[in-house]
């Protein structure tokens, strides 16, 4: 498979120049994001040699050795560099803990490693937070962690082969100008290829391998929606029937207008409080992007944060597109033409919203909105898909961002949310298909510009 240019390459040698190996990282994300294959790419470029251990497959020596040697670190080394036919080399050498959720031990061992200071550790692993993966164990200071997600927009495009586009989108979000409008319809046509491929790297690959074939890209997304279907039908808990049912469930509550998970579409009754650990249990699997509602965004949206109503976005809009629809559905490609060219008549919009929080995430948001319910006329009458914030303690200022999938469109609730809440707004994101344009406190941005907020 192809290794593509990945960001957190970057955040890499950045670990690997300032931590002088004082910290193991511990790289976390969900499954088939291509985590092993860029740590692999890293270890390749940055050091003389380098052993990987994947958890899925190691055998009983090495486990063993893990509960055995720690007390003795020389023959724990001897063992690793006879067993994997690497020679190791003091401060010149990395050793990859793959998988490090299906060993606990592992983990826990990297405290007495990191002290040795003789090679350089990194961890990748998902649901590494969930009560089974972490008991019994002490889970070491000594890690550094950080989030790894699907390929975005600027990614996408970079394996597309268009390096110089990317850099020209940049540079007019900065200048807020628009883009040459030949270049914006190029650009658009890019962002339908993403939302339907995704950023799943195999996907990615099957697509630009067979000349850009939507199918064998469909074909590799099915697969990972069945592994991500095992993996929670792995769950020793009872809580394993809700998060398979939300699940299954998301392209539902995504097609409803205002996106959110009905509670009593999986029991009658049901609280958020009750089941806080099917969601816990979606979240650390990065298999989904949550979003919360933001009460009243003052001062930090996390300190007004309502659970009680919660979207769910899948992590990749590809897969998403892939769990809507029946293969039978799509095995004509009609269904991606209507895509290709803004012309789908229904879920346009619930498409258009999960990849921009798909992007927002990977640029490294948390993700909340705002509701309000006018108790008079019985209906939500403010409903803003998405909230930032600059974070700041002195000049606090919040960013309502709206998506609109059509180019024709009204922004009534953005107008009664600026009414509301004027003193805190920095200023207002549409993100819409057209080309950028700035009016007053209002920045209108085509879809493809998302990755740069």
């Amino acid at each position: 498979m192809v290794v593509f240019n990945r960001k957190i390459y970057s955040k890499l040698l950045e670990w690997k120049n300032t931590a002088n190996g004082t910290k193991a990282l511990l790289i976390e994300g969900a499954r088939r994001i291509g985590k092993s294959t860029i740590v692999e790419e890293f270890a390749r470029n940055e050091y003389k040699s380098y052993i990987l251990i994947d958890f899925n497959i190691a055998g009983r020596t090495v486990l063993s050795a893990f509960h055995d040697y720690m007390n003795d670190l020389d023959t724990f080394f001897m063992i690793l560099s006879s067993e994997y036919g690497v020679k190791l080399k003091k401060r010149e050498s990395l050793i990859i803990f793959d998988e490090i959720q299906k060993f606990p031990k592992a983990r826990e061992a990297v405290k007495y490693l990191v002290a040795d200071g003789r090679y350089d550790y990194i961890e990748t692993g998902s649901l590494i937070s969930i009560k089974e993966n972490v008991s019994g164990i002490t889970i070491p200071s000594e890690e550094r962690r950080v989030k790894m997600y699907p390929m975005d927009f600027e990614e996408f495009i970079w394996a597309m082969g268009e390096i110089q586009m990317a850099e020209y989108i940049r540079n007019c979000f900065k200048s807020s100008k628009p883009l040459e409008q030949g270049l914006h319809s190029k650009c658009m046509l890019l962002f339908r290829q993403y939302m339907i491929v995704g950023g799943m790297p195999k996907s990615v690959s099957a697509f630009l391998e067979n000349d850009r074939d939507f199918t064998k890209s469909d074909m590799e997304k099915r697969d990972i929606l069945e592994l991500y279907r095992s993996d929670i039908m792995k769950i020793n808990s009872p809580y394993r029937s809700s998060v398979l049912a939300i699940f299954d469930q998301i392209p539902a509550f995504l097609s409803k207008s205002e996106r959110r998970v009905m509670m009593n579409r999986i029991e009658k009754g049901a609280t958020f409080p009750k089941y806080h650990d099917t969601f816990f249990w979606l979240s650390d699997s990065m298999m989904v992007n949550e979003c919360f509602n933001s009460s009243d965004p003052n001062v930090g949206l996390s300190l007004n944060e309502d659970r009680t109503y919660v979207k769910c976005y899948m992590g990749d809009t590809g897969l998403l597109i892939s769990h809507t629809f029946d293969e039978n559905e799509i095995s004509d490609n009609e269904l991606y033409r209507e895509i290709l060219f803004g012309k789908l008549s229904v879920n346009e919009g619930m498409f258009y919203e999960n990849v921009i929080a798909q992007m927002l995430v990977a640029a490294g948001h948390k993700l909340y909105f705002y509701t309000h319910y006018d108790r008079e006329q019985h209906r939500n009458d403010i409903e803003i898909d998405f909230i930032l914030s600059n974070n700041s303690k002195l000049k606090y200022r919040i960013y309502p961002i709206e998506v609109k999938s059509k180019e024709k469109y009204t922004v009534k609730s953005l107008d009664k949310f600026n009414v509301k809440f004027r003193g805190r707004i920095g200023c207002n994101y549409v993100i819409h298909p057209k080309n950028l344009k700035v009016e007053g406190n209002t920045v209108y941005i085509p879809s493809y510009m998302a990755f740069c907020l």
